[in-house]
């Protein structure tokens, strides 16, 4: 895409995020790194070329927290606009449920990982997150 066409942004790139449910709650995690430092977000990760987006969320699951994905379902997907980092991303939403308890496998993406009622979401929320609560979605 010409950076033109986009605000002189790059992209749009395309993202997953795994929206893992567990007795009412969601698993959340506060984001270390570039884009979205200190800001809440679910686990997820860019798409690799040719890769299916619901392995995408799922090896993401695993890769960041050490859980095992058993079902993944296409939830909703989510614009978002980071210009500090110039670049634009599609994120398609799955819902996960998985097995395991959650392990802060990549320490330098994230803090840490907690469960939180969707009504009690902490603040500051990443993007796609906001995205989502713009749109009415709930797990």
């Amino acid at each position: 895409m010409d950076p033109g066409e986009n605000g002189g942004l790059r992209g749009p790139f395309v993202g997953t995020s795994a929206i893992v449910v567990r007795d009412g709650l969601v698993l959340m995690g506060r984001r270390r790194g570039a884009v979205g430092a200190g800001e809440w977000a679910f686990p997820g990760g860019a798409v690799d070329p040719g890769e299916d987006p619901a392995a995408t969320a799922a090896r993401e699951l695993l890769e960041e927290t050490g859980l095992i994905a058993t079902t993944v379902a296409p939830a909703v997907w989510t614009s978002a606009t980071f210009p500090d980092a110039g670049t634009h991303w599609i994120t398609l939403h799955h819902r996960i449920e998985a097995s395991g308890e959650p392990l802060r496998t990549e320490p330098d993406k994230v803090e840490g990982w907690t469960w939180v009622r969707w009504d009690a979401l902490p603040r500051p929320l990443f993007a796609p997150v906001v995205e989502l609560l713009a749109m009415g979605w709930a797990p």
